[in-house]
């Protein structure tokens, strides 16, 4: 279980982690699991953990006024599933992240994350090179949602997140393209004429 974070951790901050370092990391980060449609946080609580996925799915959504689900986030094994803005400023989260498939997660609180951070720097390259990431896939997908066809933003979807087209259902696909599910369909119907 611990494998699949040490080898992330080593590949995204491009260093190597010394077995010292493998076991602050493994003392700090607690196995959790998570049955389908359980909460890992929901609106107005702190987000106290961040989780690295290990096997199966999550979603993080905002309930509108009408009471759907508008998806912010898919997250598939080798994904971190928090609400980073409560995470590190410790504010009451706007959204909901629960499981879509049974969960395995490592999770690790803000203050034990912080002191892995403080000691291990292969930690703070792992979280300047997901930042970095993070903020292309953002401006990427808000240039799409702004400038792109629901046809493109589905190809697009298809070409960057192969994985999840499988794992997750079409209504919340859409939503997380930002299209309805009857757009999404015609879409589907038309790219397989």
């Amino acid at each position: 279980m611990y494998q699949s974070l040490l080898n992330y951790i080593s590949k995204y901050s491009g260093s190597s982690i010394s077995l010292d370092e493998e076991e602050m990391i493994k003392r700090v980060f607690q196995p959790k699991k998570l049955k389908k449609r359980q909460f890992f946080l929901q609106e107005g609580e702190l987000s106290r953990y961040t989780g690295f996925i290990t096997k199966g799915a999550m979603r993080q959504y905002l309930i509108d006024e009408k009471k759907g689900e508008q998806i912010v986030n898919l997250f598939v094994e080798n994904y971190w599933a928090t609400d980073r803005e409560s995470f590190f400023n410790l504010t009451p989260s706007k959204y909901y992240i629960d499981a879509w498939e049974e969960t395995e997660l490592l999770v690790v609180n803000s203050t034990d994350f912080a002191g892995l951070m403080a000691k291990i720097p292969a930690i703070v390259e792992m979280l300047r090179v997901m930042d970095d990431r993070n903020a292309i896939a953002m401006q990427k997908r808000l240039d799409a949602t702004i400038f792109n066809t629901a046809e493109e933003r589905y190809n697009d979807f298809l070409n960057h997140y192969p994985q999840f087209s499988q794992r997750f259902p079409q209504h919340q696909i859409a939503s997380f393209i930002g299209i309805t599910q009857e757009t999404l369909s015609r879409v589907r119907r038309k790219s397989t004429k």
